[in-house]
């Protein structure tokens, strides 16, 4: 696939130095650290999976990362919200998250927004970015988040987590190559229900670092063209037996959801 953005004209030289071993990674290189520093992500959430997420991007030289959410840090959050501290109990979790990604990466620009996404102001919130990545923990924020990617045509970097389980895909209403794939193939309308959350069953804290990774890879591939993303595939993990595997996700249009 070819790269999503335009390489920036040129990098500060202490962040050349700060993301060199980019460079010398096939796929990526200086051209395309130059195309992440000109990268715009908006991130929705700054939680279990949004943490990583956005300390990974950050790390990595994307250049600007929106974060929406419209939490505060808890004390049970920081088992695994890896951005957040003690004393950011209270504490915004989008101003949280900005002050972690400013001590790792100053190169970053972030635009914390302290606002709940939903159906009147996700294609607002989302406009703009040159594609998106969903952390939500809810089902009826995704699908919101979902349709607003779709209606701007921008990749969404999808991933789930409970338990010992987790779920991580790419869909993209508009590729440039390839079949176009959308939140309702893999979840038809109404078929969904709402997962129960995280005080119920629990999550692994460590599950979430490992996905969170998984989709900063996937933003960094779509970004710099390296690699293939999961676009029509759904990378299924089960930490508890350390498997994992993929099932391949249809149009709806030409297949009935996703098959072995």
């Amino acid at each position: 696939m070819q790269p999503l953005v335009a390489p920036a004209a040129a990098l500060a030289p202490e962040e050349l130095v700060r993301t060199a071993r980019h460079a010398v990674l096939t796929g990526i290189g200086e051209e395309g650290q130059r195309r992440l520093s000109a990268a715009r992500v908006t991130v929705v959430g700054a939680g279990g999976l949004g943490s990583p997420v956005l300390l990974a991007l950050a790390a990595a030289g994307v250049g600007t990362l929106t974060v929406i959410d419209d939490d505060v840090v808890e004390l049970t959050n920081l088992q695994r919200q890896l951005a957040h501290r003690v004393e950011d109990i209270g504490v915004a979790k989008t101003a949280s998250a900005a002050r972690a990604i400013a001590s790792l990466a100053p190169q970053t620009v972030v635009h914390p927004v302290f606002e709940r996404l939903d159906s009147a102001n996700a294609e607002r919130l989302l406009a703009g970015a040159d594609l998106v990545v969903d952390t939500s923990d809810s089902f009826a924020t995704r699908r919101d988040v979902a349709a607003a990617a779709e209606e701007l045509g921008l990749p969404l970097v999808w991933g789930a987590v409970q338990e010992w389980h987790a779920q991580v895909t790419v869909f993209w209403s508009t590729p440039p190559e390839g079949e176009s794939v959308v939140l309702a193939d893999l979840f038809p309308l109404g078929t969904e229900g709402e997962p129960p959350s995280c005080a119920q069953v629990g999550v692994l804290g460590a599950l979430c670092v490992q996905v969170g990774g998984m989709l900063a890879g996937e933003v960094i591939k779509l970004v710099t063209g390296a690699g293939e993303p999961l676009l029509g595939r759904l990378a299924m993990i089960d930490a508890l037996t350390s498997r994992q595997h993929e099932i391949s996700i249809r149009p709806a249009s030409t297949a009935s959801g996703v098959s072995a």
